[in-house]
C-alpha cells in the first residue's frame, strides 16, 4: 500500500474468512495482533501480496525487501513481551510502556514515578512517594 494507516495501525496479509484460498491485504489495528513467530515464506500468492506494487513478476518467489531471520526473530520476540501503557497523575503516555508487572519505581526524564495501583486498566503512576506508614512506638 501506498500510504500510512496511522499510528497503532499495520498493514497486514492474510487469509479472508470467506475464502481461504485467497491472500487479502488490509490494515489492522497493532493491538489486536500476538503471537508474533517467525516462518519461511513459499507461496508465490503471498509473496506477491507482500510485495504489493513493488512485485516483480520475472522473480515471482522473490521478497523485494527481506529481513535477515535474526532481525525478524529479534523483533518478534519484542512484539511478545507483554507491556502495559502507563497512566502517569490522570493522564496515558501511549509512548511509555512497562513489563508486566509493573516496576514500584519508574524513572521518565530524570524524575522518579511511583506506582500508585495497578489493576485491570493498567499501572498508574504517581508523581508523589507513598505514603510512610505510622507505626506507633511501643
Amino acid at each position: 500500500m501506498r500510504w500510512d494507516p496511522g499510528w497503532g495501525r499495520w498493514h497486514a496479509v492474510g487469509r479472508h474468512r470467506g475464502n481461504g484460498r485467497r491472500y487479502v491485504n488490509m490494515v489492522v489495528r497493532a493491538d489486536d495482533l500476538e503471537n508474533f513467530r517467525v516462518k519461511g515464506v513459499y507461496s508465490e500468492g503471498l509473496v506477491r501480496s507482500l510485495n504489493g506494487y513493488d512485485h516483480d513478476p520475472a522473480a515471482p518467489r522473490t521478497l523485494q525487501d527481506p529481513w535477515t531471520r535474526e532481525r525478524a526473530q529479534s523483533w518478534a520476540d519484542g512484539r511478545n513481551q507483554l507491556r502495559e501503557v502507563i497512566v502517569v497523575d490522570g493522564r496515558r503516555h501511549p509512548r511509555i510502556s512497562v513489563p508486566n508487572p509493573p516496576p514500584a519505581e519508574l524513572q521518565v526524564g530524570g524524575e522518579i514515578l511511583h506506582l500508585a495501583q495497578y489493576g485491570t486498566r493498567g499501572p498508574h503512576y504517581s508523581r508523589m512517594p507513598p505514603p510512610v506508614e505510622w507505626v506507633p512506638e511501643t
